[in-house]
């Protein structure tokens, strides 16, 4: 039986604040990879990935994990994976020329067609998202102060790059962390939104035409070379969320969450009362409860939860993941992170609809 590790909160007046509690329910992964992608395509079929090329596939909740070979991609660091179901996945490994590749398979894995190679010496892609099995977004560090974006509209079959004078420029250094794969938000194929850091700013970079135009916007998260904006979350086309900090801190977090009401044109910090950072440390990854108000903050050394859309946070106890994502309309996610650990995320009950 796979240990089962619940969420308890000990204040009255947190109790109340959240709905609620999560259950944490830790699984086995057969892996010690350090796992920093995972995706969830219901509550039943979630795939991970990670360090040593290694890809995990799970068709029965968790209870087992199976482990998947890419042929050809042995010494890979695949840091993001997107599943679209139980046979479809596209997964992303990092590092700069060719080494940084895109994969998809369409069998469950029992092949895999490598779809884009990089073959630009200075580009290093970092993360990808997909609003259905053929639309897609792939972004890479800025390279001589140009942003680098491809996207498909055909399933990965062309990764085309964005034409970098529809894009703004760059700072110098600006781009994106590759902790969890959530850099890149999509909701449907209209809006995207890229959240960037190592750079003076922290910036969201947006799109609302399916990247025909593009507008960039600071953020009031402090940037530097380890600090910036680690993960971007949008509940619909105007309410959203980005979270980080500086990896070389976990346990601080100074200023480390915003909150936007308007498609990311502004952000604003969230602040506890004493005017410290609504998290309790260092997050890597946020996501939506699907169809909720509901959000969650998670990094190695934990994990924060909001109910009123990223207004007020509250820590819940349990362990710490790199990534995170919940299956598509499900209340139902996993988190993975260093050394192969997969755990289960479930709600007791729904949380009410937001608005």
């Amino acid at each position: 039986m796979m240990p089962r590790l619940f969420v308890a909160f000990g204040l009255a007046a947190a109790a109340a604040a959240i709905d609620a509690a999560p259950v944490w329910t830790l699984q086995t992964s057969h892996s010690t990879a350090s796992l920093r992608g995972v995706s969830a395509a219901d509550e039943r079929v979630a795939w991970a990935s990670g360090s040593r090329a290694t890809v995990l596939r799970t068709l029965d909740g968790g209870t087992n994990w199976t482990t998947i070979a890419v042929p050809g991609a042995d010494g890979l660091d695949f840091r993001d994976v997107d599943a679209i179901d139980a046979d479809s996945a596209y997964i992303l490994s990092i590092d700069n020329g060719p080494k940084s590749r895109i994969y998809k398979t369409a069998d469950a894995g029992a092949t895999w067609q490598l779809q884009f190679q990089n073959d630009d010496p200075n580009a290093f892609y970092d993360a990808m998202a997909f609003a259905d099995r053929d639309f897609g977004v792939a972004v890479s560090d800025s390279v001589d102060r140009r942003f680098v974006v491809r996207m498909t509209r055909d399933g990965g079959r062309t990764w085309p790059l964005v034409p970098a004078d529809r894009l703004p420029e760059a700072q110098q250094g600006e781009g994106y962390f590759a902790a969890s794969g959530t850099n890149v938000a999509l909701v449907g194929r209209t809006h995207i939104w890229l959240a960037t850091g190592a750079a003076a700013r922290s910036r969201v970079i947006r799109s609302t035409d399916g990247g025909a135009t593009w507008a960039a916007a600071d953020t009031p998260l402090p940037g530097g070379p380890s600090s910036g904006i680690y993960s971007i979350a949008f509940r619909d086309a105007m309410n959203g969320v980005v979270v980080g900090g500086d990896y070389s801190k976990e346990a601080e977090a100074i200023d480390n969450i915003a909150i936007t009401r308007d498609g990311g044109a502004t952000w604003k910090l969230v602040k506890r009362p004493d005017g410290t950072s609504a998290l309790s440390g260092f997050r890597s990854v946020v996501a939506y409860v699907p169809g909720t108000t509901s959000v969650i903050a998670i990094g190695p050394s934990g994990s924060d939860i909001s109910n009123d859309d990223g207004e007020t946070w509250t820590a819940i106890e349990g362990p710490g993941f790199h990534t995170f994502s919940f299956g598509r309309g499900k209340t139902t996610g996993w988190g993975a992170g260093s050394r192969g650990r997969i755990a289960r995320l479930d709600w007791p009950r729904e949380p009410s609809p937001g608005s």
